[in-house]
């Protein structure tokens, strides 16, 4: 009977044991995944964010200085650290659709970059009025490059919309593992309740019943199962006890009788 209980509760704890690894592991590959993902797309984010605030703050110097009309005022542009900041862009996109977003980004900057450095020539030419060069020639170069830019965040938003969807939904794929378990666990512990109630309870309480019916009336005691354990040999010991006790009682009887 040790046994068979030893094995029922085991097979339920190697069960709950094996699902809750199970679910531990597939959270924690996922989560490493996912998370990888969504840093490298705050990280884009950012970066992204960042080029177009150098760059829009180099437009607005340069819009200073056709409004003052003053040379003096013209901005140097750091065109190594903007380099240096769409490489690092570049290798921290992972989605295939936003990565050839920022080569675009990329031209459309090297068009109005290309463009702003005739601004000197132009501002000192005397046929050319700087203000309609700087509406009519740079700002739609400056335009364009805003425009690859946003499509570029938007892409990345989206990607980063979409990490975060597939953690959730892998969220969700981990735990199922974990419900599994737990539904497998309740079933076989309401089959172990089963088992125990009809195999061990109920045959302890026919036993029961037997001995007292055997006590109150002297009903004999007839209650038998099948079976090799513990149990089923206390029951027959019940049984050979009690047929003693009746042959010994139908002695006592009859020495009575011949006194």
């Amino acid at each position: 009977m040790r046994k068979k209980l030893v094995r029922a509760l085991g097979s339920i704890a190697v069960v709950l044991l094996l699902s809750g690894v199970i679910s531990i592991l597939e959270y924690r590959r996922m989560s490493d995944y996912v998370s990888e993902l969504i840093a490298s797309n705050i990280k884009s984010v950012g970066l992204s964010q960042k080029l177009a605030d150098i760059t829009q703050e180099y437009d607005l110097q340069m819009l200073a200085v056709v409004v003052t009309n003053d040379i003096s005022l013209m901005p140097d542009f750091d065109l190594d650290d903007f380099n240096a900041q769409a490489d690092s862009l570049k290798a921290s996109i992972k989605s295939p659709k936003a990565l050839p977003m920022v080569d675009s980004v990329v031209v459309s900057f090297d068009a109005y970059m290309r463009t702003s450095m005739k601004f000197d020539e132009v501002f000192l030419a005397d046929s050319v009025n700087t203000g309609e060069w700087f509406f009519g020639t740079l700002q739609p170069r400056y335009t364009s490059f805003r425009d690859d830019i946003n499509t570029l965040n938007e892409a990345i938003h989206e990607d980063l919309i979409a990490n975060s969807a597939n953690f959730d939904a892998g969220f969700y794929r981990s735990i199922i593992p974990g419900v599994v378990s737990v539904g497998a666990g309740l079933l076989l512990i309401f089959l172990l309740m089963y088992f125990i109630i009809a195999n061990y309870v109920n045959p302890l309480y026919r036993m029961s019943d037997g001995l007292d019916a055997y006590k109150a009336s002297g009903r004999r005691y007839t209650y038998t199962f099948e079976g090799d354990d513990q149990l089923a040999n206390i029951n027959a010991g019940i049984t050979d006890l009690m047929e003693e006790n009746q042959e010994l009682k139908k002695r006592v009887k009859a020495l009575k009788d011949r006194q």
